[in-house]
């Protein structure tokens, strides 16, 4: 088991490496190596009739690079503190708001398709960057595995209907565009600002950052709260 999830490994690097060189050419959605490489290894798998367990025996050391690749998206922070400052307020509101709805959005999409209690806390956890999603969810009792396909689901959809939403309400401010595509596609959205422009990923890093360990922080507590209340 410990070779072939060996190989798992070094054909998962290998795919990104090669979606890399192909996004570059070729710039589309379904290209980017986020997407691309992760939809290959599963039909890969799916092929070769390898588990997930299996899989994931030697590859645990890529999710827990997650960690220090979302603290490097802050870096750049520190070069616009004095713009951070003058909106601290606008900020912060905009990242308890955005918390709670899709908190309260996903308990009660959980609760149109009844889905169990271990699956509702995972789908609640998903309004964060992954690595923050994942250690949320050890807290309330999600799924890790579930958590990680949400909050990939949820920062792809933000990256395919941001645009289209940010228009619609007109939005100019590199400001709020920053901050909206942090807090509502995290990664993704974050990769997307920094390509449109450097204050919008400046903003759009802050916000997911601050959400991630805002709700590491109380989100256990929110939880409980809104599940108790709602149901």
């Amino acid at each position: 088991m410990a070779l072939i999830s060996f190989l798992c490994v070094v054909v998962t690097v290998l795919l990104y490496l090669i979606a890399k060189k192909i996004y570059r050419k070729y710039p589309y959605l379904l290209l980017s190596p986020a997407l691309f490489t992760p939809i290959v290894l599963i039909i890969l798998l799916l092929i070769t009739h390898i588990s997930y367990d299996t899989y994931m025996y030697e590859a645990q050391w890529i999710v827990w690079m997650l960690g220090p690749a979302t603290v490097a998206f802050a870096i750049p922070i520190y070069e616009y503190r004095q713009i951070i400052k003058q909106h601290v307020l606008a900020i912060s509101m905009g990242i308890v708001i955005g918390m709670l709805t899709g908190m309260i959005s996903s308990f009660y999409l959980a609760a149109l398709f009844h889905f169990d209690q271990t699956t509702t806390y995972s789908l609640m956890a998903r309004s964060i960057s992954t690595p923050f999603a994942m250690e949320l969810t050890r807290h309330i009792g999600g799924s890790v595995e579930l958590v990680i396909l949400f909050t990939m689901i949820t920062g792809v959809v933000g990256i395919l209907i941001g645009d289209s939403v940010l228009a619609a309400i007109r939005l100019k401010s590199h400001f709020a565009l920053g901050a909206s595509l942090g807090n509502a596609a995290h990664g993704f959205g974050t990769s997307k600002a920094y390509s449109r422009h450097r204050e919008q990923g400046v903003i759009a890093s802050l916000t997911m950052v601050l959400a991630g360990v805002f709700m590491v922080l109380v989100g256990p507590f929110l939880v409980h709260i809104i599940v108790k209340v709602l149901s």
